[in-house]
């Protein structure tokens, strides 16, 4: 179905923006409704639920190698049950694409392109990851290696220029009300560091496998780290006033001027939002069209993919009718579905398939 290989290292490069992108720009005023100043811990506690999912998703690859959850799920509880599963992880994919596609026509036509249809936004961007979804997995990793510095560059510009507006006593009291705050604010993150489960759909097509793991670890470090420094650093700029933000590192790239030449630079995060979301769209483009191929019992996922493109379109207008809607289901629903999906669930698979694996080993030494 897929001929094609990447490495550990293209691996890493496609899910870091895969995660960050989604993060960046809404999570530090989400966090700080609820971490108030100590913002900057809940994605170090959500970066838990990142390091188990990395590990559930490996130990399963190890158990069933070179198949996906669609696949090794017929096998761990039994064929009907297992397809009922995919069918949920089919329809768990697809419309959660859908809304990330929505969240990125809706953030484009709200802060830079407001006269221009959100269609005209969300259809360009489908049509364009259709294309590299058609290519296959190596046209992805490439794509994401290609524009991995496009992603990063413009955040260590921000991160520079804002030094001198940087108030570092916003950080105090750290944990004045114990750690509770945090620990509520790393809920929606978490649900974020969930999404690491999409390392099933690419670990089968390693050119060198071992690494899978370490490399998978090494991202929900990076991933971590960046969205600590990204909190800190509005955090200092924007202080109290960082939770009543929508796009508070937008607000903050506003506080940059030099002179009267060298300001306004909220092109900068549109370049890291537009970069990212091209990444992440792809990516669960690819994961969607290879469950759909691989519950369908399909040679091949490509015919699907354009299928797939207009029912993603769609599914960004039918399930969430507005912004509010968006943003609703980003701070309530989406943690513990995600968590649901990709991790706890994982984790049961996991558990059911040692079990059986164990128990049959006990009946026949000799397998």
């Amino acid at each position: 179905m897929e001929k094609g290989k990447i490495s550990s290292l293209q691996m890493a490069i496609m899910l870091y923006p895969t995660i960050v992108a989604t993060a960046i720009l809404g999570a530090p005023s989400i966090t700080a409704k609820y971490a108030l100043n100590d913002l900057w811990l809940s994605p170090i506690l959500a970066a838990l639920i990142g390091y188990a999912t990395v590990y559930i998703a490996y130990k399963l690859h190890k158990l069933y190698p070179k198949q996906t959850v669609i696949q090794f799920s017929e096998q761990i509880i039994g064929r009907i049950p297992g397809k009922i599963l995919g069918f949920l992880y089919l329809f768990f994919y697809i419309p959660i694409t859908g809304e990330i596609l929505r969240g990125y026509g809706d953030f484009i036509v709200d802060s830079f392109m407001v006269n221009t249809p959100i269609i005209v936004i969300m259809a360009s961007m489908v049509i364009l990851c259709a294309l590299i979804v058609r290519g296959g997995i190596e046209v992805l990793g490439r794509a994401a290696e290609l524009f991995l510095p496009v992603f990063i560059f413009p955040i260590c510009i921000l991160i520079i220029l804002l030094s001198a507006d940087l108030d570092f006593k916003n950080i105090f009291p750290i944990l004045g009300d114990g750690i509770m705050p945090p620990l509520k604010g790393a809920i929606i993150p978490g649900g974020w560091f969930s999404e690491f489960f999409l390392i099933i759909f690419l670990i089968p097509f390693l050119s060198d496998m071992k690494k899978g793991m370490k490399y998978g670890m090494m991202t929900v470090f990076a991933v971590m780290m960046t969205l600590v420094m990204v909190n800190l650093i509005v955090l200092f700029v924007l202080g109290p006033s960082t939770s009543s933000k929508v796009y508070p590192l937008m607000n903050v790239a506003r506080y940059i001027s030099f002179g009267d030449f060298f300001e306004h630079l909220e092109s900068a995060v549109m370049a890291i939002w537009v970069v990212g979301a091209f990444v992440k769209i792809s990516v669960f483009y690819y994961a969607a069209a290879l469950s759909t191929a691989q519950w369908l019992n399909l040679s091949d996922y490509r015919p699907v993919v354009w299928p797939l493109g207009i029912l993603i379109v769609e599914f960004s207008f039918w399930s969430f009718p507005s912004s509010m809607e968006v943003s609703r289901y980003d701070i309530i629903a989406f943690p513990f579905h995600g968590i649901l999906m990709q991790t706890i669930i994982p984790l049961l698979l996991l558990v059911i398939a040692f079990v059986r694996k164990r128990n049959k080993g006990t009946k026949n030494p000799l397998n």
